[in-house]
């Protein structure tokens, strides 16, 4: 007799795993217990649940990973990691533990209410951990340097006239700094050194990362995003590495939507009402936009830096980059016309850059890699 259609609601934590059953038809879900958190005890628990053909599992997204769901994948187990905001919730509900969640967990994935996210494959995730592991030692490099500029502001310690922050000679004079106090001598080395230690770390990492984007496996997809204006090195990779795989994405509007980028909107009969972006999905990939977007201020131009990122590539991926510049730039200064804030103004130009990113990645993602 073939298995009825189980559906596995697990609640995952580090050590432990609620698991919660619902079987095919209209049967209240059943709390089955807890397991040790290890692939052992996965196994011996999908073996006594039936076989893999019969089994359908879920869990939220989360610190864990996704080390659980290629342990499904390798048994043959459908297996789908769940968007954790996207959950239904009860309102007024406010109890909540691990045996509660793994039932409904179970519930809602056997009626087709939980939206699964896309899994990276294990390069894709490695790639990532890179470029955010850059991104992390970025914003503690601007926590040490504010440190040590409220240090010397306390101190009322000021550059020379002329001599801007962060740049060489500001590092050339904080090299002559000396402080007769030695607690103070401490306190300022001690600061200056971590601002030197973090840059040598941002060095290795992109580094690193410009190894990638020439040898690795998404290199053709980062040296053609690096077309676009405002689109270089580290956001090429940045963005590749985040979303993996752009084919998900059946439209530029889907994209605009995964990244947060389109407006929340309330409407109601007759009216209809946008409000701000949802902010929804990746903010990783929405910050690195709106950062290139502010590049489609200047005028169109094919020169220099980008020049020699565009050499090489197809002329249709070249064409894209300088309709975008065209069509940006004029509609970044079209709305700053109209009274617009800037910010508003850079939005609505990461949204439409987000759909030229989208239309460079459908030229390469048709070609096999290499």
């Amino acid at each position: 007799m073939k298995d009825t259609i189980k559906y596995v609601g697990l609640d995952v934590s580090k050590e432990k795993i609620a698991v919660a059953i619902a079987e095919e038809g209209r049967e209240e879900p059943r709390y089955w217990g807890m397991i040790p958190h290890t692939p052992e005890s996965v196994r011996k628990l999908m073996k006594k649940l039936g076989s893999p053909e019969s089994l359908r599992v879920c869990y939220e997204a989360g610190p864990t990973g996704y080390p659980l769901y290629r342990l499904f994948i390798t048994l043959g187990i459908d297996c789908s990691v769940i968007a954790p905001s996207l959950i239904p919730k009860r309102p007024g509900e406010r109890i909540k533990t691990d045996r509660r969640d793994s039932v409904r967990l179970a519930h809602l994935y056997r009626s087709g209410e939980l939206t699964p996210i896309y899994v990276p494959t294990q390069e894709d995730e490695a790639l990532r951990n890179l470029v955010r592991c850059r991104e992390d030692a970025k914003e503690d490099e601007l926590r040490g340097k504010h440190r040590l500029s409220k240090f010397l502001l306390r101190n009322d310690i000021k550059p020379p006239s002329g001599v801007n922050k962060w740049t060489h000679k500001y590092y050339m004079w904080l090299d002559t700094l000396k402080f007769e106090n030695p607690s103070l001598q401490v306190t300022f080395q001690e600061y200056y050194h971590q601002l030197k230690e973090l840059a040598q770390r941002i060095l290795r990492l992109e580094e690193e990362i410009r190894v990638v984007a020439g040898e690795g496996v998404h290199a053709e997809k980062i040296q053609a995003l690096q077309s676009l204006r405002g689109v270089a090195l580290i956001t090429a990779t940045s963005i590749v590495a985040e979303i993996g795989s752009f084919r998900r994405f059946t439209t530029p509007r889907q994209f605009m939507a995964y990244v947060g980028l389109i407006p929340s909107e309330y409407s109601s009969g007759e009216s209809r009402r946008q409000g701000q972006i949802t902010k929804t999905g990746n903010r990783h990939v929405r910050r690195l936009l709106v950062e290139a977007a502010w590049s489609y201020r200047y005028k169109p131009a094919v020169k220099g830096e980008l020049q020699r990122r565009q050499s090489g590539q197809p002329p249709t991926i070249q064409a894209i980059s300088w309709k975008a510049q065209n069509r940006l730039h004029k509609k970044y200064h079209r709305l700053m016309s109209r009274g617009k804030q800037s910010s508003k103004v850079i939005t609505a130009v990461a949204r439409e850059l987000a759909g030229f990113i989208w239309a460079v990645m459908q030229e390469v993602e048709d070609v096999p890699q290499r």
